[in-house]
């Protein structure tokens, strides 16, 4: 076989390229095709563990939304934001340390070889490839270098939806300078304009899309509502979250999630958000500490960076202020290392550190990264995490770190089966390196006694979606 193409660009970052790309997924799946979701280079801190390594999180939701096993060709390069000036490079699964060194703009010729490798067995397999662009297609600083855009389109000849964020205003002088800012060849690929997130009545949008077409010769095929509570994640940011500041009486459970710079993996606690017995709160400050009742330190791509931030921000005295009052605390992954006392770091991996004290616990990073998806149980814990107790969860392990409890120490009890975490002896301080712990539906039961929505439902629902809003003919056209 050999797939069609259909490939979503934005004008922006944040546009809703990697939520629309996930419906195209579910929905050409409904149609009996095999579909393949494909982005060349992800820049994220948000990863899951395949068979071979880890992609972008984007992807393996789009895979599972195309119902098809996750590849690690289906995001060849994964870029991990380790500082504002250096990145984690990892190719077709695995850290290369080569090209984490290599300058930035020598990468692009070294990995485009994998790219279309990886692109070209993919589209041999399947009837439909779904495409994801990277920030925009139209940054001429990037032109020249451009391995995730419109050379991408090119070589897969792409039929392509550029999208556009309405809310943000200037939707439609971002949709024409894009369009005039591609050559003559990349604009013959453009199919259909996408506004996103639009409120209001559509019908006083004209007549800008026909001015639109006119200027361009491209259609607008969809203007889709906005819509808070779809219940995927935002791949690009935190602050995007639905109903992140919500307050109601109904709600339960103040859990509020520290949001450092270096966050990593923040998708998997959108479970959270889905649920009606949980307020979600990303804190900054220790104010938006104050009134929670859990307390989590989530997973870090640089635990020694994030950590130094917290104290600077006055964090650490409010955790442990929370922590001393018998207030819960949960950390994963970096968030389990910042719980404990000692960061060492001989082979220079994160930088070495002292914990916050509420674990006794060392951690040593080591030149080897553990990526695996495991099964394992909670052991029988005291304290506000007593629910869990007994409880088999299957999570994902992304870390450099190695900790175990300080030789002679007694106050860290083993609460994770084969040493994947532990619990103070009060029992109100948890930590565990297994991620996906709220996207295990025995763990949501167990905690707030609720089901989240299945991702099924999901994708079922962005696919519905779509449907609903495209201009008829538009999607079966992509495709034909």
């Amino acid at each position: 076989m050999k797939a069609k193409c259909v490939m979503v660009l934005g004008t922006t970052s944040g546009a809703g390229k990697s939520w629309l790309s996930t419906a195209l997924c579910r929905h050409y799946a409904r149609q009996g095709l095999k579909v393949a979701p494909f982005k060349a280079q992800n820049m994220s801190n948000n990863a899951r563990v395949v068979e071979g390594g880890e992609i972008g999180s984007a992807q393996y939701l789009q895979a599972l939304a195309a119902r098809v096993v996750p590849d690690v060709r289906m995001n060849p390069v994964l870029l991990k934001p380790e500082q504002d000036t250096r990145s984690q490079v990892v190719l077709l699964g695995q850290v290369s340390a080569e090209l984490s060194a290599s300058p930035w703009r020598r990468r692009s010729a070294k990995v485009w070889p994998a790219i279309t490798e990886a692109f070209d067995a993919l589209r041999a397999e399947h009837d439909v490839v779904v495409l994801e662009g990277a920030g925009s297609p139209a940054e001429l600083n990037l032109k020249h270098s451009d391995i995730v855009n419109m050379r991408m389109a090119r070589h897969a000849d792409a039929r392509c939806l550029v999208v556009s964020d309405i809310d943000r205003g200037g939707a439609f002088a971002h949709l024409y300078g894009t369009y005039q800012l591609l050559d003559s060849a990349e604009r013959a690929l453009i199919h259909g304009f996408v506004l996103n997130r639009f409120r209001g009545d559509a019908s006083l949008l004209a007549p800008a899309p026909k001015m639109l077409k006119a200027l361009t010769g491209v259609p607008t095929v969809a203007t889709l509502p906005m819509w808070r509570h779809h219940g995927l994640p935002e791949e690009d940011g935190f602050f995007q979250l639905p109903g992140a500041s919500t307050t109601s009486a109904e709600h339960l459970k103040t859990v509020a999630i520290v949001a450092y710079p270096r966050i990593s993996n923040l998708d998997e606690f959108q479970p959270i958000q889905n649920v009606s017995q949980a307020r979600l709160v990303w804190a900054r400050t220790p104010s938006q500490l104050s009134h929670a009742d859990w307390i989590i330190l989530p997973g870090s791509k640089h635990t020694s960076g994030d950590l130094a931030w917290l104290r600077s921000q006055g964090l650490d005295r409010a955790i442990a202020a929370h922590a001393g009052a018998g207030g819960a605390v949960l950390g994963i992954c970096g968030g389990l290392q910042m719980l404990g006392e000692v960061l060492a770091d001989p082979h220079g991996i994160d930088g070495e550190g002292t914990g916050l004290g509420l674990l006794p616990l060392r951690t040593t990073f080591e030149a080897e990264k553990t990526v695996r998806r495991t099964t394992a149980s909670f052991a029988t814990l005291r304290g506000p995490w007593a629910a869990l107790s007994g409880v088999e969860l299957t999570g994902y392990e992304i870390h450099h770190g190695r900790t175990a409890p300080r030789p002679g120490s007694r106050g860290a009890r083993l609460a994770v089966t084969d040493a994947l975490g532990w619990q103070n002896a009060r029992g109100n301080v948890l930590g565990l390196y297994l991620h996906g712990m709220f996207e295990d539906p025995r763990v949501m039961a167990a905690l707030f006694g609720a089901v989240a929505p299945t991702l099924d439902s999901v994708f079922d629902g962005l696919a519905d979606f779509i449907t609903r809003h495209f201009r008829r003919g538009t999607l079966a056209a992509l495709v034909r």
